[in-house]
């Protein structure tokens, strides 16, 4: 990867940091493109000079996608949102970074996609992961396609959403407590994206699941984290009949297509290639979360473990 020019959709954003940092580790020039640049501009300090730019993009728009590839070596895109324009940005956004990726000749494309990808699922976030995934390996064939179960890090917004929940109620309900995740790291998840696209002889045209050691339902998690932060906490599971009518309030704690999201696990597949396939040794959650769950107890980090 040294001093190959690497576009990265979706650079400044919370995996997006990372994925830059692993490759400017690597050696790579780096190339952020999305549409809000002052996020990405945290990673600047960590380039050396000439190292790192940035380019404004949206990737609903071809001729913004083209601009920001040009003269690339590999492109990477992470472009995704919980809620919104899930065509634009899964289906429609994918299709202009693959093919824009294509007309310059790149030799690794990296698409990010999700665990819950499929056209059958229930959910709109689902079937439009899907449409991405086939509308990518279609214009860029040898793409990798990354498909991550749910990803925590200092900055997520799934293990510190319930850790802020936990540590303010002393009754916390919790909606889907039988569905099963297998939480991965930040940091595992952005370096086999960089193994990835350093290698695409051998990962191009294939599909990796990446999760982390652990498998736990939603109660099981929330469980966990009480305990982390030191908080002895009733965990109510919430019956999916009033989960569907919690779902369709305005400004809610998660939407119907959330909610549809939870009827299925969202775990690595038994026959899928995962992280050890690019080389990453998966982290457990209990190795570094503590490092920053933290600020999550009563007195901070003179708390300890003791429970509160």
């Amino acid at each position: 990867m040294k001093d190959s020019l690497v576009t990265v959709f979706g650079g400044g954003g919370f995996l997006g940091r990372q994925v830059v940092q692993a490759l400017l580790a690597q050696g790579a020039r780096v190339r952020v493109a999305q549409r809000n640049l002052s996020t990405a501009l945290r990673v600047k300090p960590l380039a050396g000079l000439g190292q790192i730019q940035f380019v404004a993009a949206d990737i609903r728009k071809p001729a913004s996608v083209a601009n920001a590839v040009a003269g690339s070596d590999v492109v990477i895109n992470l472009v995704g949102v919980l809620k919104g324009d899930f065509d634009g940005l899964h289906h429609r956004g994918a299709a202009n970074v693959a093919r824009a990726a294509a007309a310059i000749g790149a030799r690794a494309l990296v698409h990010v996609s999700a665990i819950g990808a499929d056209a059958e699922s229930p959910s709109a976030y689902g079937r439009s992961k899907a449409a991405g995934e086939q509308a990518v390996k279609a214009a860029f064939p040898l793409a990798t396609i990354i498909r991550p179960s749910i990803i925590f890090g200092p900055e997520d917004q799934f293990v510190n959403r319930f850790a802020e929940l936990i540590r303010i109620a002393p009754v916390v309900p919790v909606i889907g407590a039988a569905t099963k995740f297998q939480p991965v790291y930040v940091k595992d998840v952005a370096h086999a994206i960089a193994n990835a696209a350093a290698d695409p002889q051998a990962f191009g045209g294939k599909s990796f699941e990446l999760g982390g050691p652990q498998v736990l339902s939603m109660l099981e998690l929330n469980g966990w984290i009480a305990k982390a932060i030191g908080r002895k906490r009733s965990l109510i599971p919430v019956p999916a009949s009033l989960a569907k009518l919690i779902a369709v309030l305005p400004g809610g704690p998660i939407t119907s297509d959330q909610l549809a999201m939870l009827s299925r696990d969202n775990v690595v597949g038994v026959d899928a290639r995962g992280l050890s396939a690019l080389g990453v040794a998966p982290t457990p959650l209990a190795a570094v979360a503590d490092k920053w769950l933290v600020r999550y107890r009563r007195h901070g980090r003179f708390a300890g473990r003791a429970q509160a």
